[in-house]
């Protein structure tokens, strides 16, 4: 009997690994954390001149992004988007425009939803800054001198009129960041090469 209760434990035992899945390193899912920026370049110039809201811009990724010891974003990978929101220069401020980035294809050919924008300081809008005085009114400011003598110096101040805004370009291969605002679910990989 012991003999018997030996095999059959022996046998469980042996047959265990089979039935486990294989660890296959650095191929588990990860998160990219909302609030992640990713570096990239602009492959197209693009204006509230002559761009809507209906054209596809696109971006390269400038270096390989990691996440602790893991590369999750290698360089040269394709972010698409387009023109959220575009706002007309007017008298007294300039164009503004916000870019939405939807997708991200790794080099192997992977497409991955996104959510981002381009980053600014500004709330992530470009442009929008308010446009030079039309004119300056000169205003005399006298100061008491030592020797008791009034002396004058004119400043300019501001007029009440500004001038026409201008359309915001922003140029070919200019360097500009992607802040996520929602995390990335990966559950592919890329390629190593």
């Amino acid at each position: 009997m012991k003999k018997i209760l030996t095999f059959v434990i022996i046998s469980i035992l042996a047959l265990l690994p089979v039935f486990s899945e294989p660890e296959i390193k650095g191929y588990a899912e990860f998160d990219i954390p909302a609030g992640s920026f990713i570096p990239v370049i602009n492959l197209q110039e693009f204006s509230t001149a002559y761009n809507d809201e209906t054209d596809i811009l696109h971006f390269v990724s400038t270096n390989d992004i990691y996440l602790y010891e893991h590369k999750i974003i290698p360089g040269g990978t394709k972010f698409s988007g387009s023109i959220e929101k575009k706002n007309e220069p007017i008298i007294g401020t300039h164009a503004s425009m916000k870019i939405f980035i939807n997708s991200m294809e790794l080099p192997d050919g992977f497409k991955i939803p996104i959510k981002g924008y381009l980053y600014t300081a500004n709330n992530n809008l470009f442009g929008g800054g308010l446009t030079e005085p039309e004119s300056y009114i000169k205003v005399p400011h006298y100061q008491r001198g030592i020797t008791r003598k009034f002396m004058g110096v004119i400043q300019f101040r501001p007029g009440p009129t500004r001038k026409m805004g201008e359309h915001i370009t922003i140029a070919s291969g200019a360097d500009l960041l992607i802040v996520l605002v929602a995390p990335i679910h990966m559950t592919h990989l890329p390629v190593e090469y």
